[in-house]
């Protein structure tokens, strides 16, 4: 995939980049296709924090309306159908179901909102806004009825589901998302190294020397350019480098989610309004199940692996019981991730309002101080527009690296015809008839047009080794570690795929076997 690194006396490069999240690894694609030598290094695997433990959307974030993130909200809605354009595998259009009858907000102003949600970003591939009335139509399947009130109540006490917007964002498999740039990045020479850590950089000869470690040891690099795309961790490789200020930080927020046996029929979503003001999706998840989220909590220790509080389970639980038949308990959970946000510090009082968009803070350098780029908040949707701006302070080094190229450039596995999955999947199916088409469709959405680089020359189930249950075999699994730096089930199982949901007990440990075995 990448060669092996060079000795340490001669190892330098234009970039080193501290972060294998969805910013580090879309600028590093971005620079690598500029021309310029790039080194990637991630303590833990691409991927591992914040970028996995999103809600999976591509999305203009319609309640940042409501804040007058008006840049942001236009940006990331000319992103959401550029995106859906360069990976039809990993992002798909997904409607979105906004009940009225619990609402906090009147309707008008919704619908005011929702208006400038389908103009502002130039929208021509999805639908538009339209309403719908719950009590006639399969939108309000698996909903409570409500006690009517305002200009729709029919009679005093009567019961209904009400009215509710219907619009259109999309989903998007985040973890891969950020593989797929990686192996892009790689692709253009990009050298990337997950589970390496930055230990320490000093500024010399106008560059950085600096140290890195991993499991093969500790060793020195240089590079011409630091940046710093840590995610929650950014404050701290400042401090380690002695660069931190007091004028610019990060604010961290805690997000969290939970997975549920399904709530109900269909493939359109739900965006829940709570009386605190805060919204909640809920969303088809893996067939089988629904994703309830977000939660939106200071987080006040260091960055590192987080949990789902009690308190946030019963939110989410609540919120859902507030809406649908079907009622949710602790008990009912499948599965719950949380990831911290690494949000730039605006110093608003309410962490749901704290702004979602992106400062990249940019240290020239002066001959004894190596230039060095920061990168501050950022979400999923915007990834490929903040790694273009950043690439305009890099070509300011780099002025040979000032053409942007990303716009419209598929990710690995995206170059589907007119983006027609349903037709890709038709003649995938056809190559391998003896192949069960729930496991081409899986393949499919996960590796686009490289699926055939993972069935190889097989044509059953059988031919594709060990099979390790609900559709994982060995050839699968050794072209993970091939070609996607994965090295452990948690990054086979929860980051590369969902199929810690499906497979059976003791998977994890058959598969850790497996890979320690090779």
């Amino acid at each position: 995939m990448q060669p092996p690194a060079p000795g340490a006396q001669d190892e330098s490069y234009d970039l080193l980049i501290v972060g294998g999240g969805v910013n580090g690894a879309g600028i590093a694609r971005d620079a690598a296709g500029r021309g310029l030598s790039v080194l990637l290094v991630e303590q833990d695997d691409l991927a591992s924090h914040t970028s996995s433990a999103s809600t999976k959307l591509i999305h203009g974030g319609l309640r940042y309306l409501e804040y007058y993130e008006f840049r942001l909200v236009r940006e990331a809605l000319i992103e959401r159908e550029r995106l859906l354009g360069m990976a039809p595998h990993i992002i798909w259009p997904l409607r979105f179901v906004l009940p009225q009858s619990l609402s906090p907000r009147p309707a008008w102003m919704v619908r005011l909102g929702l208006f400038l949600y389908d103009h502002l970003g130039g929208r021509k591939k999805l639908p538009g806004t339209e309403t719908v009335d719950l009590d006639r139509g399969p939108k309000g399947d698996g909903l409570k009825a409500q006690h009517a009130k305002g200009a729709h109540a029919k009679g005093k006490g009567q019961k209904g589901k009400g009215k509710a917007f219907v619009y259109s964002d999309c989903w998007v498999e985040d973890s891969r998302l950020v593989v797929l740039n990686a192996m892009d990045a790689a692709a253009r020479g990009a050298r990337i190294e997950t589970r390496t850590r930055l230990s320490a950089a000093v500024s010399d000869n106008g560059g950085w020397l600096a140290t890195i470690e991993s499991p093969q040891g500790a060793r020195q690099v240089r590079a011409k350019m630091l940046v710093n795309a840590a995610g929650p961790w950014v404050d701290a490789v400042l401090r380690n480098l002695g660069r931190a200020r007091d004028d610019r930080g990060v604010r961290l927020v805690k997000g969290s989610h939970i997975v549920v046996p399904r709530l109900y029929e269909g493939d359109h979503a739900f965006m829940l309004q709570n009386p605190d003001r805060r919204i909640v999706f809920a969303i088809p998840y893996e067939r089988y199940f629904t994703l309830i989220g977000t939660t939106d909590e200071p987080w006040t220790e260091a960055p590192g692996k987080a949990q789902i509080s009690s308190g946030e389970i019963d939110y989410l639980c609540e919120t859902a019981n507030r809406y649908f038949e079907r009622s949710v308990s602790p008990q009912d959970i499948v599965w719950s991730y949380a990831g911290i946000r690494p949000l730039y510090d605006d110093h608003a009082a309410n962490a749901s309002a704290v702004t979602r968009d992106y400062v990249l803070d940019f240290e020239k350098g002066d001959g004894r101080q190596a230039p060095m780029l920061s990168i501050f908040g950022g979400k999923i949707t915007t990834f490929r527009k903040l790694a273009e701006h950043a690439m305009e302070h890099i070509a300011e080094l780099f002025p040979e690296a000032a053409t942007p190229w990303t716009a419209g450039a598929v990710l690995p596995g995206g170059d589907i015809a007119e983006g027609d999955f349903d037709g890709f999947l038709a003649t995938l199916t056809g190559r391998y008839p003896g192949m069960p088409r729930d496991l081409l469709r899986r393949l499919a959405r996960a590796y686009g047009t490289r699926t055939a680089d993972v069935l190889g020359d097989s044509r059953t189930p059988a031919d594709l080794g060990q099979d390790f249950g609900g559709g994982l075999h060995a050839r699968e699994i050794d072209y993970l570690v091939e070609a996607e730096w994965a090295r452990s089930a948690e990054d086979i199982l929860f980051r590369r795929s969902k199929l810690g949901l499906h497979v059976p007990p003791g998977t994890a440990e058959a598969v850790d076997a497996w890979l320690a075995h090779d």
